[in-house]
């Protein structure tokens, strides 16, 4: 199935978790565990406080450390190595979000969300000049207002964004609504999935976000 966000040969590096956020957050500090944080790096209960695991069924420190061996460390050393070997200009870490905040988020009391929400962590991992133009390229792209992407807003930018950002590369935590996916026409309620010619759709206008950006940030488009 089409990925929206894959891209394949066409960047210099895509890595993809091999694991559902629910087991493994690969966007969370690898100490972030519960019960201090249900919501952590290996989670007791969704973002809509449901329990993941049955009472007394919950993986032990041992398995804890297991999935991180075989999930988290191996994820973010893929990470490390691509800023070590390649010769990179943005990399971007690439999320959905929920049409509306679930209860634990910051933006709980708001409405709905924009169609995007991208981060550079107030300003810490890339350039304001980035985060505009990154804006406007995905406005251009996808057919949709300016206002309708925010900039760190609900989200400042999650522990991947913080921890890479600006060594040295830029690097910008990108939210797509689910709502551009996740609705009709484009969702079946019945079988669980989503028209994959949208999907293709989506992809496609993701690249194009990204070639208008890079034409643009390397001065072509003058």
């Amino acid at each position: 199935m089409i990925e929206m966000y894959d891209l394949g040969d066409k960047v210099q590096r895509v890595i993809k978790s091999k694991i559902a956020r629910a087991f493994v957050d690969l966007n969370r500090a690898p100490d972030d565990l519960p019960p201090k944080n249900p919501d952590g790096v290996i989670k007791s209960s969704t973002c809509y406080k449901k329990p993941i695991y049955h009472e007394r069924k919950e993986p032990d420190d041992s398995l804890r450390t297991l999935l991180l061996e075989m999930y988290y460390f191996p994820y973010h050393n893929s990470i490390q190595k691509s800023l070590d070997e390649l010769e990179l200009q943005l990399c971007l870490d690439c999320h959905s979000m929920a049409a509306i905040a679930p209860g634990i988020s910051p933006d709980a009391k708001d409405n709905k969300r924009p169609k995007f929400c991208i981060s550079n962590n107030d300003g810490q991992t890339a350039s304001q000049e980035m985060m505009e133009l990154l804006a406007s390229c995905i406005s251009e792209s996808y057919g949709i207002d300016r206002d309708d992407i925010s900039l760190n807003d609900p989200f400042h930018g999650g522990h991947i964004t913080r921890t890479y950002g600006n060594k040295p590369v830029p690097w910008i935590q990108v939210e797509m609504n689910r709502d551009l996916y996740l609705t009709e026409p484009w969702f079946d309620q019945e079988q669980l999935t989503v028209d994959p010619k949208h999907l293709e759709k989506l992809n496609k206008q993701f690249e194009n976000t990204l070639n208008l950006f890079f034409k643009k940030f390397d001065g072509e488009d003058s």
